[in-house]
Parts: structure tokens; sequence; C-alpha cells
């Protein structure tokens, strides 16, 4: 039979410690420590009052509960001397069934581990979903993780167990974070769809009005009809609009939503989280029901990458009336013009004025968004509040000097685009370290047709440069371009820039971001405020709307643009339940 709070609440401390017996590996003083914090009102809140008891606890305690951990497959487990809850989680990942060859890596792996950092890997191997990670997901990360430094693996390694010992807390508790699962499920289920010579290697691309793009796109408006959304439709530039209608005609709208296209090789929840979050909430309201004082309209992004061309943010421009005609006219890398994109796409491109969304008719923006960084993870925290959305601008640019015999060209004869734009890279980031929160990155740099022994003469490049304000990143952007044309005049080169995207930061609407406050602390969860470094959808929507975004945690540091980027179900439960507490306080709010 199930645990219960309400038995772990009024247990004595010595029963108390026994029922949460296991749960980190023979280490009973963290429960005993944690439950001084009795009563607990979510599972959420005895979770982190574990965790955080072994984050006071001090690294000498730390090492000590990491050294109390088994092997993967190692003696303890041939011998079978695992407690019950490490040969549950292992037979689950399938770790008792090992080829010969398979075992003799991982115990390769173990020796290579323990003489590297002096305790043994410890990884939470029944995986993010709760349902085991396969033999081969296990060894590659063994290895991967092989290439840490002490310190950071030494975190990695408490982040393990704090999610093992959620996994446990699950089953003592019988919790089982279902729409987490379907969460989850979702996003495994739409990452089958990515672009070719991307989908052959196993990896996830997903470019603007592609045929995987577009596969998305009706699958997602499948999934949204499903949810019980009144109107589903594609619009103009793409988007995937859900509305969920209101209980009185005249209602106003909360809209929500994130983009479902993605970078080059791609993680599968950046944008996507945002949207299959407030769709599991609408799929429960619809089963229950129930209709809100207000309507629901969830927006499926189209584009918010600029990977395939440079009209970025084009989906959730459109609704605030941001779309360029000149923007029809650019080229992808096959020479397709936007337009003809549109046009075999079967997209209207003359109703795309029509898509701009008249404020009156909504409360705000809300957007649910995986953080990608490592501020939550760090903090062993699920959920973040955003405060602000930092000011961005980004540029595409050429360097034109003369390409000539790397050989037979002194050193003060040449002039070497390459080395200009190499330059210019690192002044931007000497610039960017005097401002507090502004960051520069050339994410592209490239000598069209060079050879080895050939000094560049052209080369490619993009900048970007973000900040907290935006009078902050137009500082940083002129001395940029100043320092460029100075770069040039010096070396004897000729260039040309050209803006790709200027986006304004984007602090978070005060009574909106309070509603995140409020769900986040409701679910037990430690209140934790933070900016935003990446841009996002909402910044758009911002131009128009009240708007505040919450974050999930990322695991593997937060990692994002990247196949490692990845979050758990029960991270999405939460997320989720987030969510529907902010439906709440809107519906109480205007009953």
């Amino acid at each position: 039979m199930a645990l219960t709070l309400q038995q772990l609440n009024a247990a004595p401390l010595a029963e108390a410690v026994a029922l949460l017996d296991g749960v980190y590996e023979h280490s009973p003083w963290i429960a005993e420590a944690a439950l001084a914090e009795r009563p607990f009102r979510t599972l959420a809140q005895l979770k982190h009052a574990m965790v955080r008891v072994l984050r006071e606890a001090g690294e000498d305690a730390q090492l000590a509960l990491i050294r109390a951990h088994p092997e993967l497959a190692g003696k303890a487990a041939v011998a079978r001397q695992l407690t019950a809850e490490s040969t549950h989680e292992q037979s689950t990942a399938g770790l008792t069934d090992c080829t010969p060859e398979e075992f003799a890596r991982i115990q390769q792996l173990n020796a290579d581990y323990n003489a590297r950092f002096g305790f043994p890997f410890i990884l939470a191997v029944r995986g993010p979903r709760g349902t085991g990670l396969s033999r081969q997901e296990i060894i590659d990360t063994f290895a991967r993780r092989l290439n840490h430094s002490p310190d950071y693996e030494r975190a990695e390694a408490l982040r393990n167990i704090h999610r093992i010992a959620e996994i446990r807390l699950n089953d003592k508790f019988g919790h089982e974070p279902t729409l987490g699962n379907d969460v989850w499920d979702w996003h495994e289920r739409l990452a089958r769809h990515s672009d070719p010579g991307f989908a052959e290697q196993g990896q996830l691309t997903v470019t603007y009005l592609t045929d995987a793009h577009r596969a998305c796109a009706q699958r997602i408006s499948h999934w949204m009809r499903e949810c019980g959304f009144d109107e589903v439709e594609i619009d103009a530039v793409g988007n995937v609009v859900g509305r969920y209608r209101p209980a009185q005609a005249d209602g106003r709208y909360l809209m929500t939503g994130s983009h479902y296209d993605t970078v080059r090789n791609a993680g599968k929840y950046d944008g996507r989280l945002g949207i299959f979050v407030p769709m599991a909430a609408v799929r429960e309201l619809h089963r229950q029901g129930r209709r809100l004082p207000f309507g629901i309209e969830l927006v499926a992004f189209s584009e918010e990458e600029g990977q395939r061309y440079k009209a970025t943010f084009l989906g959730s421009g459109a609704l605030i009336g941001d779309f360029r005609p000149e923007w029809l006219e650019q080229r992808d890398a096959e020479g397709i013009t936007l337009r003809e994109a549109m046009q075999h796409a079967g997209l209207c491109i003359d109703d795309i004025p029509k898509l701009r969304r008249d404020p009156a008719r909504y409360l705000g923006f809300v957007e649910v968004h995986i953080e990608q960084g490592p501020v939550l993870t760090e903090l062993d925290l699920p959920l973040g509040v955003v405060t602000s959305i930092n000011g961005c601008v980004r540029y595409v640019g050429e360097m034109v000097g003369m390409a000539s015999h790397a050989g037979t060209t002194p050193m003060d004869r040449r002039r070497d685009a390459a080395l200009g734009v190499a330059e210019l890279a690192l002044y931007m980031e000497q610039r960017a370290r005097q401002d507090e929160g502004s960051v520069a990155t050339v994410g592209m740099l490239e000598v069209p047709g060079g050879s080895i022994n050939v000094v560049p003469g052209r080369c490619t490049f993009s900048m970007d440069m973000r900040a907290p304000a935006d009078a902050q990143r137009d500082a940083m952007a002129a001395d940029v371009l100043a320092q460029l044309e100075g770069i040039a005049r010096r070396r004897g080169l000729q260039y040309r820039v050209e803006l790709a995207m200027q986006a304004a930061a984007a602090p978070s609407d005060p009574a909106w971001q309070r509603r995140w406050e409020n769900a986040v602390q409701a679910l037990g969860v430690p209140l934790h405020r933070l900016a935003s470094g990446a841009g996002h959808d909402a910044m758009k929507l911002h131009e128009l709307m009240p708007q505040a975004m919450l974050f999930v945690r990322g695991l593997n540091s937060g990692i994002s643009h990247n196949p490692l980027e990845s979050t758990t179900s029960d991270d999405m439960q939460l997320a989720v339940e987030a969510f529907a507490h902010v439906l709440e306080q809107l519906a109480a709010e205007h009953a």
C-alpha cells in the first residue's frame, strides 16, 4: 500500500525515518534531518527538503554518500549484494543482461572512472522518463562523463543521486507523473520528424517549411484536436493555432505557446515544451468538461530559430504585425526564396497582415520553456520564474580582402579577411566582459572556397550581442561596429554587415510574474527568479501585451541546442501543474 504524506507527517521520528528507508543509499541521516521540516504539503516539498539537507552537509558527507553507492554492473551486483532498490534499478536498465562485450566495457569504464575521480560512477539508470535507459545510453554517458573535471563530476554524481531518490520516493508514495509522461511522449514522437541529411544520422533538425516541419505542424494540429481544442488551424505563416473557447462567447483569451522549429542537430525540448505543457493542461479541462471565464489560445510558432532564412521570430512576429515584405526575397542555401517556400507549402501570403492580434482581446501571454542554462540544475530546483528576457541584436556580414599565395605573400603585404574577422571576434569577447550580463558571439565564421595554401580573400560571419537592457546592448553594438570599421581600414579590407534581427529587452509584467511565483510556491518548490539570456517568442508578444515566462530545469548542466538537451517527466509534471495553477488564479480573478 502506498505511503501518504499524512502518514509521514503524523509518524514519530524513528518510524518516519524507517518509512523513508532506502531513498538515499545507506544514508538514513538525510531523511532524519529533512523530517525536521514537517509537515510537508506536497511530495515536491519533501523531495527538496532532502536535497537541501545534502547540499548543506558539506563535501565530506557528500563524498561519503557517493561512495556508498555500488558500481554499475560491478562486483556487488555480480555477488548479488545490492540493496533491493539498486537491484531493481539496474535490472530495469537491463544491466543484469549485459552481453560479455558490454560487461567488459562497463568494467573497464568503472576502473577508469574510479582511477580518475576516486568514487564510483553514479547514473540514474531509470532515466528522465523513469522507465530505464538502454545499455548503450548508459555506456555512452559513462564514456562522456569520464572527460569532466573532478568538481563538475562530483556535482553531476549528486544530481543523479537526487534523481534516483526522486524515483524511489515516487515508488514509495505511489506517485506517477502521468501528465509529465504524456508531455515526454509527445516530445519523443514529434522528434521522429527531421530534415533530410540529419534524419539519416539520427539527428533532430526541423527548419522552416521543410517536409519535416510541415509534418510536425500536422502532428501538433492533430494532437490539439485530440486534447479538446475547439478550433485548430495552420495560419498564413505556418503557426499551428488552437483555441479553447471561454465560458462566455465575448470572453477574452490567454495566449500561450512556443516554437516547434529547431536548430541543426538540436535537442527535443527547446520551444516544444511550451507547446505540450499547455496542451496537457487544456486536455484536463476538456476531460472535466470545464470552461473558464477566459479562452486559451495556444500557438505553436512555426519559426523562431532563423536557421533556413534570416527572418528570425517569423511566427510570433507575424502576430504583432512585424512581417516585412522584403523577407520574402531571402534565399536559403539551395537558392529557394521564402516566397517560393511559402507558396509551395500552400500558405496564403496575402493573409499575413490579417494575423496581427488585437491586444484588447487578450489578457496576456505566458510561455513555458526549458531553461537552456545551468542555473536551475546547479541549484537543484525544478522550476524558475523569469524576470526579464535580454535584448538581442544580430548581424550577418562579409569581410573581403585579397586571396593570395600562402607561401609567397609576406605577412606585411597580406589582406587576410579571416584574420580581420578573428580580430573582431576577440574584441567582441573583451567588450562583452566590460558589462554585467552582456554576451557577444561570432557563431558562424566561414571562408567560402578556402584552401590550405591560400590567404583567405573572403570571410562570412555572424554577430550576436545580448544585454539585459536595450541601452547596454546598443552601446556594445556601436562599439563593435566602430571596431569593425577600424579593423577593416587598418588591414586594407572591405566589409558589409546587415542587421538580421533586433529584439528589445522584455521585462516580465509584474502581475503575470507574481502568478507564476504563486504557482511555484503552491507546489512546495522554493522560488527562484532569474533572467533569460536566450531570446524567446515572449519577447515579441511583449510588444503587444503583458508577458511572463516559467523556466523548467534542464539536465546535463542545462545544455541546449544540443542532442544532450533533456529534462525529466517529473519536472514536466510540475510545469503542467504550475500552468494549471495560473489558470485557476485567473479564473478566480475573473469569477
